[in-house]
């Protein structure tokens, strides 16, 4: 697991990643901020990623950041996880809805 890489949850709309980058860079080397956009939209998803040049860094980071008021909303730092594998496709399975013949079938 990498230690240097933070999940920043609870973000408040207005976060960008130059923003969030500013926020954290007070505790050191900030290689990369990321706030998670929805794809279709393009709007932020309320959470994102921070990684840090430094595992000492990072962990005083999550410590000192979680909980933090930023724009009114406290936000929830801790050590990311790494991601879980999903199923690929869509998720298949009977969605009900209507046939375009729609009697019923004897």
């Amino acid at each position: 697991m990498d230690k240097k890489k933070l999940y920043v949850g609870n973000l408040p709309w207005s976060v960008t990643n130059d923003s969030m980058k500013e926020l954290f860079s007070a505790y050191g080397e900030v290689v990369e901020a990321v706030v998670i956009t929805d794809r279709m939209s393009g709007r932020s998803k309320g959470f994102g990623f921070v990684t840090f040049a430094d595992e000492a860094v990072a962990e005083k980071a999550a410590a000192e950041m979680n909980g933090k008021d930023v724009d009114g909303r406290k936000i929830v730092v801790n050590v990311a996880r790494p991601r879980e594998e999903r199923p690929a496709g869509g998720g298949g399975g009977n969605r009900g809805g209507f046939r375009r013949d729609d009697r019923p079938r004897f």
